[in-house]
């Protein structure tokens, strides 16, 4: 580093972000991610033993995998480099990389290449990294949002080893800012701030595992905040509301978040609990997810997992999505939960779904026969009497002539003969269903 570069990073430090300057150096202020970090696991090892190779941490916003790059590189001694993948092209990559050869040929000092949001690098761009990564000209840590298994190349997937980070505890959201107040140094020590229990609490639930928004929201409450006639800024629930007055949701409609809120809603739906399901419902909405979307899952999971044990949640949820075609948002969102708590509380049964798809393996499988001659179309049927002299036809026997509108009869081509696809419950009208098979079809 020259001293241009000395005095550049100086200036950064003394003005950048609390969130920026209060990033980890060392492993014991790393807090959170103890599946991967925790003592004895695999990232641990690598980093403390300087073995580590390139990887790509993918997580929620604010889970620390800046930081996690960085406190690589201070505990390894390795260079830090950092490209962002929305402003940086293969002209920038290949500058990095000159330098990384040059480090490591003249210091034998290892490079670490963080790429943020990597998901963003075309093919062209990532396929560029590969002969670098795959000689060890750097160690590359990109970082992403999304899933890499759906948005990273292949080739590179294979030359690095993945690495999930989870939204941040409570706890570790507390620490983080904890040490933010005291920090002389690098936070805001300086300033003699106090934070209320119920103030700190609060700030936790509203970032939602993003430590970056709880230091983004105490540095803005404490830099706006007239100290009291002792000189302390005090941090209370009303300077807190100013910071927040509309937070949204991490909510991506294009990525994982995606994704994953609508998977623990149809869940929360198909579990039965209409409390979970309000909640998901209420992100999607706050996010900005398509309505008619929202109506769709739920028409699939009330045919799909509530089925014949309530055939009126299939109707009401039909009738959400016209509602919510007709009347648009926000009014929209009355229905769509009236319709949600519907499925969620109704009884549930799949069997329409499972004898459906058992059908469909047997047809694909190529178990089935003819259509029985006296079950085919009028037209069939006379061409077949005339070709053939058969009078099968005759054999159809009409329900409603008989008693109780049910009679006796085989439908079933010759091959599935006794096959069962639909199997009710016990729960709900199903029992209603159950009883009437036995009763006629099934008593055979």
């Amino acid at each position: 580093m020259d001293l241009f570069d000395y005095m550049r990073k100086s200036r950064e430090s003394s003005t950048s972000p609390l969130a920026e300057r209060m990033k980890p150096k060392t492993l014991e202020h790393f807090y959170g991610q103890a599946h991967i970090m925790g003592e004895g696991k695999l990232l641990r090892r690598l980093i403390q033993t300087d073995q580590l190779t390139s990887i790509i941490l993918y997580g929620p916003p604010g889970s620390g995998k800046t930081s996690l790059a960085k406190v690589v590189a201070e505990t390894t001694g390795s260079y830090f480099e950092s490209v962002n993948a929305v402003t940086s092209g293969v002209k920038e990559l290949r500058e990095v990389v000159g330098r990384a050869e040059e480090r490591l040929g003249f210091n034998a000092q290892k490079t670490i290449l963080f790429i943020d949001e990597i998901h963003r690098f075309n093919k062209a761009q990532q396929d560029a990294l590969l002969p670098y990564v795959e000689k060890g000209t750097v160690v590359l840590i990109g970082a992403t949002t999304e899933n890499p298994y759906y948005e990273v190349n292949s080739a590179l997937i294979s030359r690095s080893t993945m690495f999930r980070l989870e939204a941040l505890e409570a706890e570790h959201i507390i620490k983080i800012i904890q040490r933010a107040i005291s920090d002389d140094v690098s936070g805001l020590g300086a300033l003699d701030i106090e934070v209320t229990e119920e103030t700190l609490q609060k700030l936790v639930q509203l970032t939602s595992g993003d430590a970056r928004r709880a230091l983004n929201a105490i540095e803005l409450a404490s830099l706006t905040t007239a100290p009291n006639p002792s000189g302390k800024i005090v941090i209370d629930m009303d300077v807190l509301r100013e910071c927040f007055q509309d937070r949204g949701c991490n909510y991506d409609k294009s990525g994982d978040s995606h994704y994953d809120v609508i998977s623990a809603f149809i869940k929360s739906m198909r579990g039965s609990d209409p409390d979970a399901t309000l909640h998901y419902l209420a992100r999607m909405i706050i996010g900005g997810e398509d309505p008619i979307f929202i109506a769709r899952r739920i028409v699939i999971c009330a045919s799909e997992d509530v089925g014949n044990a309530d055939p009126q949640a299939l109707i009401l949820a039909a009738s959400a999505l016209k509602a919510v075609e007709t009347i648009g948002m926000p009014e929209g969102r009355i229905p769509l939960a009236q319709a949600a708590v519907y499925v969620a509380t109704a009884p549930k049964s799949n069997a329409s779904y499972c004898g459906i798809d058992d059908a469909l393996e047997d047809i694909r499988q190529g178990n089935y026969s003819a259509v029985p001659i006296y079950l085919r179309d009028s037209t069939s049927l006379k061409m077949e009497k005339k070709a053939t002299g058969n009078w099968d036809a005759e054999k159809y026997l009409y329900p409603h002539s008989f008693e109780g509108h049910y009679i006796q009869q085989d439908y079933l081509p010759k091959a599935l003969e006794g096959r069962i696809y639909y199997e009710p419950t016990s729960l709900g009208y199903e029992v209603t269903i159950k009883a009437y098979l036995e009763k006629t079809s099934r008593n055979k």
